[in-house]
């Protein structure tokens, strides 16, 4: 990618820091979403688990359709008036969830003690959705805006950076909020210290305040950043894991794949079994953290906020050592480390039935555990595109969607497994949250291990499948298979008109330069929860 010419004013600090903040609403609706929805439908609200369930599941199935429809609408459509597109549908998709989201955080307007659960459910779908769809709109559009503002890669890399930054700042702020408002009420002699219905203004509270918050940052977004008039269709969409860093071929140009050449490779199926697989354990296991704290271990409702915070700050130090680790042992044996850590914090689960403060030491494991896997199995996902970057939408957009699809059908199935249909907890709910975060974690772990070691037999590269031969434009890295390494450097041809032999040795030799098109990816996904 040609860099800017010498002298070339760079975007202003005031710039960067304003298009930074623009992400700042979703990052906290997320971490709200996915940590406390389930929790709140439950044991502040009295829903039952099969609603709860089918709540979440459809805002997972809302989000997976509407990312691919969002962005390929936003490529073709012009600007509202002298609006930049970009920034018209930034402004469409935080309009919609400032309107959604604080009513799914409330309880449901008009309902009753007598009024039946199907009527809640009608209640609060079209509000999930509204908030899905803002969701996706307001990241897709934030993202697809980096390319405009900025040209040179340091400059991407450099405004990805800002805006995990402000990340960051919105889990903290999620999580520091959640402990100020339960340490606030338990200190009041009327409070219990147990989750109920008196706990409704917590939460209402919490996600106004939210919102309040993520509409201060986009209106800073919108005043301060420029966007640059471009015609409709004129640049790439960007996905929520698109590379920024576009590398020239350093070859003449060959057949490209397109996504129906995707669903032909089995390089494809490995990593999306073991990304899926990666998911899983993230997500579930952050959205069962705060039942297993409530009902399991039977510890004060605080506790559901410290816990998530200390998960989240102890995968964001350990992010920091994904790069030199990655390096040095390799994309397989990184995620294999994580995944023994995972194994770590199942096996403490399932061995200390009653813990105390304990539970931050486990705590600190699931979350640098969950980090690893997740920074690791991202850099694989960019090793199978490769310089396919013209397709790695489609691959992204694939995996994302069977992550969140999977996610969803998941937590429907536990709720339908809990013991306890007519009680918000009875006796046996206590062990079933108990194994519900044995399973998500080590018995997902496992399922991971055995795709992990598939991608190991059958290293990750992929196969032109078409006239002539292809070129190892995801290859594996000689650093990833030593036996590999000295075709580094080797040059064979393909024989022409064999389209399914083997990826040629030139291809190898390219894609065995350390990193070439991941190291702005490790940069951008040391967030964990993203949604």
């Amino acid at each position: 990618m040609a860099e800017p010419p010498a002298g070339a004013a760079g975007l202003p600090l005031r710039a960067r820091l304003s298009f930074a903040a623009g992400h700042f609403l979703n990052d906290l609706c997320a971490s709200l979403w996915f940590t406390y929805l389930l929790l709140y439908l439950h044991a502040v609200l009295g829903y039952g688990h099969r609603l709860a369930g089918a709540l979440l599941l459809a805002g997972q199935a809302a989000d997976g359709l509407c990312t691919p429809l969002v962005g390929y609408e936003a490529d073709r459509a012009a600007g509202c008036g002298r609006y930049g597109r970009r920034k018209s549908w930034h402004l469409a998709g935080t309009t919609c969830v400032l309107v959604s989201f604080p009513f799914i955080f409330n309880p449901c307007l008009g309902c009753k003690e007598n009024t039946p659960q199907w009527a809640a459910f009608i209640y609060y779908l079209p509000f999930i959705i509204i908030f899905q769809f803002g969701w996706a709109a307001t990241q897709i559009s934030h993202l697809s805006l980096i390319p405009e503002l900025v040209t040179s890669d340091h400059e991407k890399v450099e405004l990805t950076a800002f805006r995990y930054a402000f990340t960051v700042m919105a889990n903290i702020t999620v999580y520091g909020l959640a402990w100020l408002l339960l340490n606030f009420q338990v200190d009041q002699p009327d409070r219990t210290e147990h989750l109920g219905i008196q706990d409704v203004p917590i939460f209402r509270n919490l996600s106004l305040i939210v919102v309040g918050l993520g509409a201060v940052f986009s209106l800073i977004f919108h005043l301060g950043t420029k966007e640059k008039p471009y015609p409709p269709g004129s640049l790439p969409q960007l996905e929520e894991s698109t590379p920024l860093l576009q590398k020239e071929p350093m070859s003449p140009p060959h057949p490209l794949l397109i996504w129906k050449d995707w669903l032909l490779e089995p390089a494809f199926y490995q990593v999306a079994v073991l990304y899926m697989s990666t998911r899983l354990i993230v997500n579930l296991s952050q959205t069962y953290i705060a039942m297993y704290l409530t009902n399991s271990l039977l510890l004060p409702k605080k506790y559901i906020a410290t816990i998530p915070l200390v998960m989240y700050v102890s995968g964001f130090l350990s992010s920091f050592l994904m790069k030199p680790v990655n390096k040095w042992i390799g994309r397989n044996l990184t995620y294999f480390v994580g995944i023994l850590i995972i194994l770590a914090f199942a096996s403490w689960v399932t061995l200390a039935r009653q813990m105390g403060v304990e539970i931050y030491g486990a705590a600190v494991l699931l979350g640098a555990g969950s980090a690893t896997i997740l920074v690791t199995s991202l850099s694989m996902t960019a090793d199978l595109i490769g310089t396919n970057t013209h397709s790695g939408a489609f691959v992204y957009g694939a995996m994302s969607f069977t992550d969140k699809m999977a996610n969803g059908l998941a937590v429907m199935v536990i709720q339908n497994l809990h013991p306890c249909p007519t009680e918000l907890c009875c006796p046996a709910c206590i062990s079933f949250y108990h194994w519900v975060m044995v399973l998500v974690t080590g018995g997902i772990a496992i399922a991971a291990i055995a795709s992990l070691c598939c991608i190991m037999v059958w290293p990750i590269r992929v196969r032109y499948h078409g006239p002539g031969c292809g070129e190892a434009a995801g290859a594996l890295s000689w650093r990833e298979v030593p036996w590999q390494g000295w075709l580094r450097g080797r040059l064979q041809l393909c024989p022409r008109g064999d389209p399914h032999d083997a990826v040629c040795l030139q291809g190898l030799s390219r894609a065995g330069t350390p990193y070439s098109g991941t190291e702005s990816m490790e940069e951008r996904i040391r967030s964990s929860t993203v949604n």
